[in-house]
């Protein structure tokens, strides 16, 4: 105690009394620290509270469901629940029959629709962001309002105004008849359009190595493409979501400096190799941006499909499937299994995504 007074005093700086040495010093600031750390956790434990109850718990709860034969009807906890391990997964991956043909069923629509939506929407999004940031451009917040105004609009609305005008009597076929086309029944045609195609050119059966399986349908089902009906969703998601991802990419665009594009000019590039090997890769974080928030949202449709799915199985979605099989259903716990595959295979799509297209544009 000695020794530690005389150290005190000797670090003390001068005219300082040896209470106030380097050593207490640090242990006032260690509480005040500890301190400042507790009034911060008293200030975020509401927003983490409510989190927890909203988030996390239901997380929770919907994960023990899927492993139980829960109906719905009774508390999840009740005595007539029973565990069933691993069974709700079984019987959508490797068990044969209607449950897993279903899942594999509305794997393949959803995937088609990936396939096509996201790369369409990145390119018109990026398209009318490029129009409308053009600084010559008069009234250039008008046409902003009007291709963002689709976004805000109600997809309810929006799918019904969709299912009028794509009827089989409706006016989609009323102008493909003026050029001598017969247009299809879009929402209700079950038929995938490279099978259409094939059908064209002569091939109107599965070829033998087609026969085989995968997740209860057979690769000529696979390869079959996207329905008519899907094709109307296609098209549907594509106009309603450009909107917002033009507003992601006009804010990238202004932050490319004029000099760059003034300065690639005067070296004699045109304005599409000035776009092709200027602009666009300064925009790369946005096109990743919007390509990773373009697949999570594919995976996930489902207000479209409640209003067209019902008549037209080729547009049912996993996300869809879910809310049947529970609500309809009423398996619980199969939906809940539905509901964590989709989770699964969204996060191993978007890490492969991540892996192959960087944000680093050094890469």
């Amino acid at each position: 105690m000695g020794l530690a007074r005389t150290l005190d005093e000797a670090m003390a700086p001068r005219g300082v009394s040896a209470p106030w040495s380097p050593r207490r010093i640090w242990r006032h600031r260690g509480s005040s620290t500890r301190g400042q750390n507790a009034a911060g956790w008293l200030f975020v434990a509401p927003a983490l509270g409510i989190l927890v109850m909203f988030l996390v718990i239901p997380i929770g709860l919907a994960l023990y469901v899927s492993f139980t034969n829960w109906s719905g009807i009774t508390s999840p906890f009740g005595r007539t629940v029973q565990g069933v391990g691993l069974a709700n997964y079984r019987a959508l991956l490797t068990e044969p029959g209607l449950n897993r043909q279903l899942f594999g069923t509305d794997i393949r629509n959803n995937l088609y629709f990936v396939l096509f939506t996201v790369p369409l929407q990145t390119l018109l999004a990026l398209w009318l962001a490029v129009v409308v940031n053009n600084r010559f451009l008069r009234g250039r917040g008008f046409f902003r309002l009007a291709f963002y105004f689709p976004s805000v609009t109600s997809s309810v609305a929006i799918t019904t105004v969709f299912i009028f005008l794509f009827q089989g009597s409706g006016a989609v076929n009323k102008i493909l008849s003026v050029f001598g086309i017969r247009g299809p029944n879009w929402l209700y045609d079950t038929r995938g359009i490279f099978t259409v195609i094939l059908s064209m050119i002569g091939v109107h059966s599965a070829p033998g190595w087609a026969g085989h399986t995968f997740l209860g349908i057979s690769i000529w089902q696979w390869i079959a493409g996207p329905s008519f009906g899907m094709c109307v969703l296609i098209i549907l998601l594509t106009w309603t979501t450009s909107g917002t991802f033009m507003l992601l990419f006009i804010a990238a665009l202004q932050g490319v400096s004029l000099d760059v594009e003034e300065a690639s000019e005067i070296d004699g590039a045109t304005p599409w190799q000035r776009f092709r090997h200027v602009t666009v890769p300064m925009l790369r974080p946005a096109i990743v941006l919007v390509l990773t928030l373009g697949l999570i949202s594919t995976w996930q449709l489902f207000d479209q499909v409640t209003l067209v799915g019902p008549y037209n199985q080729t547009t049912w979605t996993p996300a869809y499937l879910s809310y049947y099989v529970s609500f309809q259903n009423n398996e619980f716990g199969q939906g809940a299994a539905i509901a964590f595959l989709l989770f699964a295979l969204i996060v191993i799509l978007t890490l492969i995504q991540r892996r192959f297209v960087k944000e680093d544009l050094t890469r």
